[in-house]
């Protein structure tokens, strides 16, 4: 039996390392697929499949920054054709999980582990759209009331 395959998208910083802990969780059971921001650190990683540029919403540049993953995220989800879309956050991700979710994808929305009382932008954009929506804290659920409480991915 084909494995089913997983797309795990996130920036960098805390959101790929909790990226990295679901991984070796998933690898046995899926096809994983790991997508982050490139970075001069993570760009000699030998487990990363695709890099997405580094997004800021308040530089200039963003506008540009933001076209481009579009066009990136566009050729990983046709390419790839994840059954799942996990995301752990933050903006880079969002052309991603959109295009999958449009292309059929199933996707998962993990909200940060350093949000506590309050939500993050990404997870704002996407608590409508997302099809599991999960909180690392109780508190969030004030917030989203929605979501799912799983406990912390540390």
């Amino acid at each position: 039996m084909r494995k089913p395959k997983v797309c795990l998208v996130s920036s960098t910083g805390g959101h790929f390392t909790q990226l990295t802990i679901l991984s070796k969780e998933l690898k046995d059971s899926c096809e994983v697929c790991i997508v982050t921001e490139k970075t001069k650190i993570l760009e000699k990683s030998n487990n990363i499949d695709y890099y997405l540029y580094q997004f800021n919403r308040k530089k200039v540049a963003s506008l540009l920054i933001l076209i481009k993953n579009i066009l990136k995220s566009f050729k990983i989800v046709l390419k790839e054709k994840p059954k799942y879309i996990i995301s752990t956050g933050a903006g880079s991700t969002v052309p991603l999980i959109l295009l999958g979710k449009i292309y059929g994808s199933k996707v998962i929305y993990i909200e940060s582990f350093a949000k506590r009382k309050s939500p993050t932008l990404t997870g704002k954009l996407l608590y409508k759209v997302v099809d599991r929506f999960y909180v690392q804290w109780p508190d969030m659920l004030e917030i989203f009331p929605k979501a799912e409480y799983k406990g912390a991915i540390y």
